[in-house]
């Protein structure tokens, strides 16, 4: 029997990331709001989305842009943020089986927290295929340009982003991504090693260290996690 069709995968791809991408509205347009105040124009802060297309690290590049540019500081700064992408793309390329050679390339480039986070949830019940985290990746990656570029134009006439909540739409994407990957304990055990490793991270060291700290806690509390389980499942196997 056929498996779905190309725009079928594509359609569910853009559909489930809908909820994601009604969030990614508001960010979106504070960093457009916030590269216009420091001086971008509207076709800048587009093409600054479309080429570096990574939330976080454009905030915090936007939030030391000054005259003149520290370009080595920002460079090495967002660098240390973006840094779990190499975890992240290790996990993802394992499942870009069906990808052809310039799909992959495109697909490392297309990813995002949230376009990988969809893969990985994907894959627990089915192969990944390219139409499906195509809908997911490039839907993520026009609303991102798209409202980058709207908060641009708008500028300073917006007036402070807090007041209409923008501030906490990054966090609340987020609890929404992790809430989908929920499995019993051991995924509480991920996230809180995750959690409790940042926040003390935040407390003892400048920048953005604890972002990196954070995700490798997660990594190795999962490691030995899956680890342990396979030892049990093992010792089940031989058992008589």
């Amino acid at each position: 029997m056929p498996g779905p069709s190309r725009a079928t995968d594509f359609a569910r791809g853009v559909f489930d990331i809908l909820p994601v991408l009604a969030a990614a509205v508001p960010i979106g347009l504070l960093w457009g709001t916030l590269a216009a105040a420091k001086g971008f124009s509207p076709f800048a802060a587009w093409l600054t989305s479309a080429t570096v297309f990574a939330g976080a690290a454009q905030f915090i590049a936007v939030d030391m842009w000054r005259d003149p540019v520290p370009l080595l500081l920002i460079v090495v700064t967002t660098f240390i943020v973006n840094v779990r992408h190499l975890l992240m793309g290790a996990s993802l390329q394992r499942h870009l089986g069906e990808f052809s050679t310039p799909g992959r390339l495109l697909a490392m480039f297309l990813m995002t927290d949230e376009s990988w986070a969809f893969a990985e949830r994907k894959v627990l019940g089915e192969a990944l295929r390219p139409a499906y985290y195509f809908g997911v990746a490039v839907s993520m990656w026009l609303v991102w340009t798209s409202a980058s570029l709207a908060g641009a134009i708008a500028g300073r006439s917006l007036g402070d982003p807090a007041a209409y909540g923008f501030d906490f739409a990054f966090s609340a994407m987020f609890i929404a991504i992790l809430a989908g990957f929920w499995k019993g304990p051991r995924t509480g055990a991920v996230l809180a090693a995750s959690a409790v490793s940042a926040a003390l991270a935040k407390l003892a060291l400048a920048g953005a260290w604890y972002i990196v700290i954070g995700g490798l806690a997660g990594v190795i509390v999962a490691a030995v996690l899956h680890s342990e389980q396979e030892a049990a499942e093992a010792d089940r196997g031989d058992a008589p």
